[in-house]
């Protein structure tokens, strides 16, 4: 980070790179700013932004890379910093030639005692002392050795401290660098070497799996679940200039699919048509979920789903024309673009082995640079590199998955520094504070708004990418890259928003119109070079890892990701930002989105709250548009006629946003926070101010607008805002505007809101004056409703509104008291609540002068018996009055009709009283029965103190609590003091049998007897102690008898026996552990000191242990005495070996380890230079120079004696070697000063081979001394220079190729510059420089770029200045000259003989002019003429290929429609027939002939024509067979004559005359004016022949179908399609098959139906047939004869027997003969013709009766049947009465006809006799309607009687039929 200002980097990016193979390189993307905060800057984040606004916003994006904050401190756990330890190990390259470290190496086993050495603990104990160069300078690797070993003794040996350091230097120091490193340092060394460096902090919150929220560190995100995978499928139909791509939206965990590209796609439209009218009613909005406004509904034409047209997104003006599709439909599976969701985990490690695969398979094994990843990706979005999937996880809300930043509420790693890690938890930078910063407007957002006021957290891979957005509400970012590989953003400036959204929308017009609000889905990426293009200027940043990078509000900003990385983002507001708050509100509202906040709530609450000072000019111009726009609003809806209005609920926390939910607009769906409009049909449903209209179809009076805050009080709140920025503020001078003042039309004269103000005032002052009236009060305050809302000149209205609202519920309020009161004394019993005291007196005391209400006097008076009542109880609980008085007073409180508050109070206290005293008796009862409870009686004592009543029993009880009080007392002194045991025992003897049970007295019995049990079992235990020799158990035993004993609260004297016997015990517990186990010596000499003090040292563990120590002290003296005198690897190792016998820890064991620790290193490390090295085994590691030195000399500081003859022969072999190396670089430099070559390069060559063959001698001899050596990395650059001039000099012989010299110059690119730069390389690339500008001017066939001539005499005059001789060359370039002179000779003759002019010649001309010609006049004159005729073939070629689906030449093709021609014109030939061709293919082979056309026909060429299979023996054709069925044509045939891919004749004619003035010798422009002139002779002849056939009327058709069937045939053979001739067909076709049906109902002899007689009479007309045409003229004779018939019918049907028999027959007779199908009409004639009953008639409806023996159906009326039908029926011809009377009985009244309801079938069966005339059946119902009896037959009226009779009748009783209904008639007229 920079000390100075922040200035901006302004240099060129890597992404002018160039991204396509055949297109020119674009102009390089520029880099954004780079800003660098001082420390005093960096202390406040917001206002740096301020300062680097007015630079960085020029560029729309800027990167600030911070090294000062780490994300997380360094990783101290071990499986974190061994992840990370194992990045850099994986990533980290030393020097060139060193190699590289592979693996994690195991950890060194250092210490003495063989336990390995902890990596991550030494590392963080060297950084406690500022790492290795600060613990080396403060001298602190004793501490460090002290921190890493939890054995180390106190005084830390020398070696031990050294062999830590080196074992530190060599496995961590590099690790050490590597994280302190910045950077910015390392951008540079990364182009360089090839490497990616990871982050410097080494760790991050990690992901997790989803409903668990904990952040995690690096180390466990490598195994933490990372789940919202996105990934993007790239799809086939690709823009080339433009590619969608999926964007990280939504996301949308790593989910989805990242399309690397997606096309365009077109929209159709479709317009609602009137007959979809009464379907668009029904229809409900998608959006706003109404059915109404059906005129502006939208249907989609393939869901059928409706939006209205103001509700989409964006809004349309009208309907589109054609089809319309919704958003869902074009957005379907088959078509969509973008991101595809997946809800899977992913692994962090799995994520990772999927970008190494992307990697691979795209770069292979090398690493590619950042330049090569651009360009690739570039190359893969516009589809030229083939398809890629990759994954994203971005939009990861950081309060679930975890933050790489520390928080509060995280859990602090034991290893991190509490005061660091609050540091980091506090600082402005960390980017969950970053929303919350002083100067933020977004601090008063209460929600956690993810990816506003919570970070996202991105997870990247490879060319995972985020497309061109803009941020939500167009607020700040701040992106924060945690690790991995860098990401590249691409940014527009914020003032450039509006041209780059035209560029998108010009670029990609189809998605746009099928998407209009395209650029909110994320899902589109654009090449940069496409908007420089433009003038859109585009700005690029390489965001590093420790970068952020800040993109400012509206700036259009995009990227990728070179590789696997971890990012954490979210948005900021400083105050500047309002401005563009507001617009992005209104994009929002325009295109119909939902918003994250509501901006009128955050620019309302900010203003209250109060901004900086700076920040009040921004907020200023936001409140007075909010408050010009609401004012203009509310004023127009009350114009519009919307006077009902309501105040909105008041926020539970109004200084915050997000406490409460506001409601939507249903058509814009902005959130509605300063006023809504509501409607009581749609009582859920809400609209904004500006979509009053949209909301229902209801009158504007039935709407209501819902508002939060006054008009006046928004202006107050614009004036407070306009007063703090320093402005005089006496009036509003924005409210002096050019709005005019509201004013509308009230009973036919316009009045202004002002006076119709006025007007309500002094009808609502008048109605405050007179008598209460509800209906005038409720009506004044609902008109007030227009009024409320408005500004300070209505605050009058407003007042009296208050005043009004205050007197109406004051007079019902005492209206309902007075009735509450009258209600209580009326039922007493019944009502449970009374009014309140409290109340009423309010009511009385805040009396309204201003109504005049008579109940009032009667509320005064209730309230002063109150009074008096309250009073007297108040003086009765005063004066301790008995509990008698008490209740009576409650008596008369309760039977009082309003509610006191004291009656409660007193009822409370005459419980407590009754319920104390009974207590109290029942506790005297208790003393004199037993023992008495303390508890209780301490409680009784208590509540004594709060009665207010007088009572004997509080004396009693007082005494008795004096005498349990001093007996408690007693015991509490005992329990302090701990007694001895036998003093307690006496007190407790003398209190036994006391009559109170107290707990200090039952605790002191429980002392004394744990006291006298614990005495009991120490004695027992003593006395077998000496028996025992368990130590360890005794002294445990020990220990919690001791432990018990210091617990009792008694005294006794046991105690310190045991506690000294105790220590003897453990004592000798000790001594047999130090015997068992090595122990150190100052510890043993302990245990035998103490012994000494117990007086037992005799017994025998320590007698051994004192052996022990002398053996140990022996050996300690000698050891220190050899590490102070130096002797020899054996003598040390043979005294190490003597300690192995001493049990016990030696101090000097672990120094003398250590010193032939040492000595192995080194003598392991001289290893490597004295053993012979093996090259097969794999890479080897170069040795140091300064290493075997430092080896020679380190034995001189070691105690241990070594030998370092061998190392000194090694190097002076090196030394050696080194001098011969200096002298070979010598003499090259000597030669490499030539600056003359000579006219030859013969003698040059010998010395640059020969002194080439030295140096790689001496390298090879180098190189097997296996050293790292600085000469010999100088002539392996020496070799290569040598190596690539004699390159160089070979080109002087021979003519090169260009491929070659260019590799021979790109190779002298790397050469090193030392030896580049003089003079024999400075030569030698001058004249590659001319080798390859000659090259380039040879002219090739090959060139798509021709040279000049001029070019090439240039270059052949400037080798004169070239020192290097290419004699070959210049021969060459000569030879070409002469060649293209001669070529254009030829080119003038050609031209100036219009005669001789052929194709073929030109084309001669073309072919050698390619090989020899330089660039010219004469060769673009050919190229010209050429290109034109190619054209003329390739429109031919278009024309005919896409339609005739033939791949063969276009000569080939004509020739084939040639024949296919010649074939239709012999169908009218009679030598078809004659030599019997084939009608499809015109072969004679042989075939089937036609029995109807006489043609020929092969079936092969006949199979695919016909789909349904002839049932006939003789073969019939195709078009015949159809033609004969008049049924539509077969498929087959369709396709046959439709135009399938044959070519228009019409574009053949076109192609004949755009070919005119063409050379000679064109055989395809021949033949195809052949087959035009044949193609319109066959047309004029079929349009002749089906022009007579239609005008034919007759009745004979084969004189239609003869012609239909010749044109049938040519039109399926010809090779071309005319639609003329097809439609004629068609035409003709359909006369002749509607002539062909009538003529198969006339001659077929089967009955039609009426149905389709008329269908073919409508067609008929349709058709346009002539009403001379015969076929025509017998169809409607038909159809005339038919209805008439059916008329008749019908009348005879249902005539209930008036037509005579004879007609019916007759009727009956003529439908048999119709043409038409008329069977159910003759069948209910033939029922009709049906007779009933005795009267002979057809059935009229009347109820009748069947007999159940012969099933005849009579009359009720005709057989004197009166009543209920009987149960069995016998007609007098089955079962006669033999001359019986009759009896007549009486009808009651109440009976109904059996008939017509109960019973009896109402419909008779058809088998009856015939009927009798009309006029008999007329007088037989008179006749029988006139009697008022039932006859009954006097037997079956006897047998009633008789049960045998019964069983008879029920035997002999025939079943009902079911009754048949009559069918109606079915005629159609």
């Amino acid at each position: 980070m920079g000390k100075g200002r922040s200035l901006p980097a302004t240099t060129a990016s890597p992404s002018g790179c160039s991204f396509g193979s055949d297109a020119p390189a674009p102009a390089p993307v520029p880099e954004a700013p780079v800003f660098r905060p001082t420390e005093e800057e960096f202390a406040d984040p917001l206002a740096y932004v301020a300062r680097i606004r007015p630079v960085a916003e020029r560029y729309g994006i800027c990167r600030i890379p911070i090294h000062r904050l780490l994300a997380r401190p360094a990783p101290a756990d071990p499986d974190t910093f061994l992840l990370d330890y194992a990045r850099f190990l994986k990533a980290y390259r030393g020097p060139p030639g060193r190699g590289r470290k592979k693996g994690l190496p195991k950890s060194p086993a250092a210490l003495s005692d063989g336990r390995p050495l902890d990596l991550c603990r030494l590392f963080h104990a060297v950084k406690r002392f500022g790492g290795y160069d600060g613990a080396c300078e403060g001298r602190r690797w004793d501490d460090v050795v002290r921190l890493v070993d939890d054995r180390a003794p106190r005084h830390v040996p020398e070696c031990a401290k050294h062999v830590l350091a080196q074992l530190y230097h060599e496995h961590l120091y590099e690790y050490e660098k590597f994280t302190n490193k910045p950077v910015s340092s390392q951008d540079g060394k990364q182009e360089e070497s090839g490497k990616v460096d990871l982050d410097d902090q080494p760790s991050v919150s990690g992901l997790k799996d989803e409903g668990r929220s904990q952040s995690v560190s690096g180390g466990e995100m490598d195994a933490a679940e990372v789940s919202g995978v996105r990934s993007r499928k790239r799809r086939d139909a690709i823009n080339k200039k433009a590619i969608g791509m999926a964007s990280h939206g939504n996301s949308n965990g790593i989910t989805g699919k990242n399309a690397a590209s997606a096309g365009p796609r077109k929209r159709k439209s479709r317009k609602v048509d009137d007959a979809e009218t009464n379907k668009v009613d029904d229809q409900v909005c998608e959006q706003c979920d109404s059915g109404l406004h059906g005129d502006a509904m939208l249907l989609c034409d393939r869901c059928d789903k409706g939006w209205h047209l103001y509700c989409l997104s964006p809004p349309l003006e009208s309907v589109p024309p054609g089809n319309w599709y919704c958003s869902d439909c074009m957005n379907s599976d088959s078509d969509c673009f973008g991101f595809v969701e997946r809800r899977k985990t992913c692994l962090l490690d799995a994520f990772q082995r999927f970008d190494e695969k992307v990697k691979r398979r795209w770069f292979g094994q090398r690493r590619p640079s950042r330049v090569q990843v651009e360009k690739q990706f570039w190359e893969i979005v516009e589809g030229r590199a083939g398809e890629l999937e990759v994954m994203y996880g971005s939009d990861m809300d950081t309060s679930v998955y975890g933050s790489g930043f520390p928080r509060l509420g995280d859990p602090v790693p034991p290893s991190v520094d509490l005061e660091m890690w609050q540091k980091y938890c506090s600082s402005p930078w960390n980017l969950n504070n970053f929303p919350n910063l002083p100067g933020s407007v977004l601090r008063t957002v209460q929600d956690k708004i993810a990816g506003v006021m919570v970070p996202w957290l991105y997870i990247g891979m490879l060319f995972s990418s985020f497309c061109w957005h803009v941020e939500d509400h167009c607020f700040y970012s701040i992106n924060y890259l945690h690790w991995g590989e860098p990401k590249c953003w691409y940014g527009v400036p914020g003032a450039e928003a509006n041209a780059f959204e035209l560029v998108m929308r010009n670029t990609l017009p189809d998605l746009f119109d099928a998407q209009p609000d395209l650029l909110f889905h994320l899902v589109t990426m654009l090449n940069p070079s496409v908007l420089q293009a433009n003038g859109v200027p585009v700005y690029s940043v390489m965001q590093e890892p420790g970068n952020f990078v800040i993109t400012f509000p509206r700036s259009y900003h995009g990227g990728f990701n070179l590789g696997l990385n971890c990012a954490e983002a979210v948005n900021f507001a400083p105050a500047d930002w309002l401005p563009h708050g507001g617009i992005g509100a209104e994009l929002y509202r325009m295109y119909r989105k939902a918003p994250v906040l509501s901006h009128e709530e955050l620019l309302y609450v900010v203003a209250k709250n109060g901004v900086r000072s700076e920040s009040l000019s921004y907020l200023k111009g936001e409140i007075e548009r909010l408050f010009l726009k609401e004012k203009k609003c509310r004023e127009e809806l009350w114009t519009n006629g919307i006077v009902k209005s309501s105040l909105m609920p008041a926020r539970s926390n109004p200084n915050y946003i997000g406490s409460e939910e506001d409601p939507m607009c249903v058509i814009c769906r902005q959130y509605l926070y300063l006023s809504a409009v509501s409607c009581n049909c749609r009582p859920s449903s809400y609209v904004c101010l500006e979509h009053w209209k949209h909301l229902c179809e209801c009158s504007p009076e039935k709407h209501r607008l819902l508002y939060r805050h006054t008009l006046a009080e928004l202006g107050d709140l614009a004036c407070e805002v306009k007063a703090l920025s320093g402005e005089n503020v006496k009036q509003r001078p924005f409210l002096l505007n050019d709005i005019p003042a509201p004013s509308k039309k009230v009973k036919d004269r316009y009045i202004s809101y002002a006076q119709l103000a006025e007007d309500w005032l002094s009808e609502s002052d008048r109605i405050l004056h007179m008598p209460f009236l509800d209906t005038a009060y409720s009506t004044a305050l609902e008109a007030s409703g227009q009024f409320l809302w408005g500004d300070h000149d209505m605050d009058s209205v407003r007042n009296m509104a208050l005043k009004l609202t205050e007197a109406k519920k004051w007079v019902l309020s005492v209206r309902n008291c007075i009735s509450r009161i009258d209600e209580f004394l009326l039922c007493k019993h019944k009502c449970s609540e009374k009014v309140k005291y409290v109340e009423i007196e309010k009511l009385v005391a805040i009396r309204c002068k201003s109504s005049c209400e008579p109940g009032l006097p009667q509320l005064q008076a209730y309230v002063e018996k109150g009074k008096m009542m309250i009073s007297e109880i108040n003086i009765a609980l005063s004066s301790r009055s008995t509990v008698e008085h008490l209740e009576t007073l409650y008596s008369r409180a309760s039977e009082f009709p309003i509610e006191l508050t004291e009656t409660s109070t007193l009822c409370c206290e005459i419980s407590f009283a009754k319920s104390w005293l009974k207590k109290t008796c029942d506790l005297l009862e208790q003393n004199r029965a037993g023992t008495i409870d303390i508890d209780l009686l301490n409680t009784l004592k208590l509540e004594m103190v709060q009665l207010r009543v007088v009572a004997p029993e509080i004396e009693l009880l007082s005494n008795l609590w004096k005498e349990a009080e001093s007996l408690r007392k007693r015991c509490q002194s005992y329990l302090q003091d701990s007694p001895v045991l036998k003093e307690l025992g006496s007190f407790l003897l003398a209190l036994d049998g006391t009559k109170f049970s107290i707990p200090e007295l039952n605790l002191l019995k429980q002392h004394y007897s744990g006291a006298c049990c614990w005495a009991s079992l120490v004695n027992g235990i003593l006395r077998k102690l000496f028996e025992r020799n368990d130590y360890h158990n005794i002294v445990e035993e020990l220990a919690g008898i001791v432990r018990d004993g210091k617990s009792l609260r008694v005294k006794v004297d046991e105690l310190p026996i045991v506690e000294k016997e105790l220590r003897r015990s453990f004592c000798r517990k000790q001594a047999c552990e130090a015997l068992a186990t090595q122990m150190s010596m100052d510890f043993i000499e302990e245990i035998l000191t103490q012994a000494s003090i117990l007086t037992i040292e005799e017994e025998l563990p320590f007698v051994d242990l004192s052996q022990l120590l002398k053996n140990a002290t022996a050996w300690e003296q000698k050891a220190r005495l050899m590490l102070e005198q130096s002797a020899s690897l054996s003598e040390f190792e043979d005294h190490i070996r003597c300690a192995e016998d001493i049990q016990a820890i030696l101090p000097s064991a672990q120094n003398m380890k250590a010193q032939i620790v040492v000595a192995r290193s080194w003598m392991d490390k001289c290893q490597a230079y004295l053993s012979p090295r093996c090259d097969e085994l794999g890479p080897v590691v170069l040795l140091k120079v300064d290493d075997l030195k430092d080896l020679i000399c380190r034995p001189a500081s070691m105690e241990v004696i070594l030998d370092t003859s061998a190392l000194n022969s090694v190097l002076s072999k090196v030394e050696k070697w080194e001098h011969n190396s200096l002298s070979l670089l010598i003499n090259l430099r000597t030669l490499l000063h030539l600056n003359v070559v000579g006219s030859t390069v013969d003698p040059l060559e010998r010395n640059l081979e020969e002194l080439q063959n030295k140096i790689s001698a001496a390298i090879e001899s180098g190189l097997s001394l296996g050293f790292e050596l600085k000469v010999l990395n100088e002539l392996k650059d020496c070799l290569l220079t040598v190596g690539w001039m004699l390159r160089a000099l070979s080109f002087c012989s021979r003519i090169p190729l260009l491929e070659d010299v260019d590799r021979a110059i790109e190779e002298a690119v790397n050469l090193p510059a030392s030896l580049l730069n003089c003079p024999l390389a400075t030569l030698l690339m001058s004249g590659l420089s001319w080798l390859r500008k000659a090259l380039v001017l040879l002219p090739e066939s090959e060139k798509s770029v021709k040279p000049k001539l001029e070019n090439a005499e240039n270059i052949l005059a400037e080798h004169q200045k070239i020192a290097v001789p290419y004699s070959i060359m210049t021969a060459e370039l000569e030879d070409a000259i002469s060649k293209h002179k001669s070529w254009t000779e030829q080119c003038h003759a050609f031209f100036m003989l219009p005669d001789y002019q052929s194709w073929a010649g030109l084309l001669r001309l073309r072919d050698r002019g390619q090989s020899v010609a330089f660039d010219c006049c004469e060769m673009d004159r050919v190229v010209l003429d050429i290109k034109k005729i190619d054209g003329w073939f390739n429109q031919c070629r278009c024309t005919l290929s896409a339609d005739v689906n033939d791949n063969g030449s276009l000569l080939s093709i004509l020739q084939k429609i040639s024949r296919s021609l010649d074939n239709a014109s012999m169908l009218y030939a009679e030598d078809c027939k004659k030599k019997e061709f084939c009608v499809i293919c015109s072969c004679d082979v042989v075939a089937s002939r036609c029995v109807i056309c006489q043609d020929w026909y092969h079936s092969s060429c006949v199979e695919s024509l016909l789909a349904s299979k002839q049932t006939t023996s003789e073969y019939i054709c195709p078009f015949c067979f159809s033609l004969e069925g008049g049924d539509p044509l077969e498929k087959g045939i369709q396709e046959r004559i439709s135009k399938g891919n044959r070519p228009a004749l019409s574009a053949l004619t076109e192609l004949v005359s755009s070919a005119k003035g063409f050379y000679k010798g064109i055989e395809e422009l021949d033949l195809l004016e052949e087959i035009t002139k044949k193609g319109c002779d066959l047309k004029s002849y079929l349009m002749q022949i089906l022009h007579d056939a239609d005008s034919y009327d007759g009745e004979d058709l084969s004189v239609m179908c003869k012609p239909l069937v010749v044109a049938l045939k040519a039109t399926s053979a010809a090779g071309l399609y005319d639609q003329q001739i097809n439609n004629t067909i068609e035409v003709v076709l359909s006369r002749y098959s509607w002539k062909k049906h009538i003529h198969n109902i006339l001659c077929g002899g089967r009955q039609t139906s009426i149905q389709h007689v008329m269908r073919l009479d409508k067609e008929g007309s349709n058709l346009e047939i002539s009403g001379e045409d015969f076929f025509k003229l017998e169809i409607c004779k038909i159809k005339e004869t038919s209805q008439q018939w059916l008329a008749k019918a019908e009348k005879a049907a249902f005539d209930c027997g008036e037509l005579p028999l004879d007609l019916v027959y007759g009727l009956i007779t003529e439908g048999e003969n119709l043409s038409v199908d008329v069977e159910k009409e003759l069948k209910l004639l033939r029922d009709r013709s049906i007779l009933y009953c005795i009267c002979r008639k057809p059935y009229d409806n009347r109820a009748m009766i069947a007999c159940d023996q012969c099933d005849e159906w009579y009359h009720f009326d005709c057989i004197n049947v009166c009543g209920p039908p009987p149960e069995t029926f016998h007609c007098p011809a089955c079962r006669p009465n033999n001359g019986e009377v009759f009896i007549l009985l009486p009808r009651p009244a109440s009976e109904e006809d059996r008939a017509s309801i109960e019973a009896g079938p109402h419909t008779p069966p058809a088998s009856c006799d015939e009927l009798e005339t009309v006029e008999a059946n007329k007088c037989s119902n008179s006749n029988s309607r006139e009697k008022s009896q039932v006859r009954v037959d006097l037997v079956k009226l006897l047998r009633q009687d008789s049960e045998l009779d019964n069983m008879w009748r029920e035997n002999k009783k025939v079943l009902h039929r079911t009754a048949r209904r009559r069918s109606n008639f079915v005629g159609l007229l």
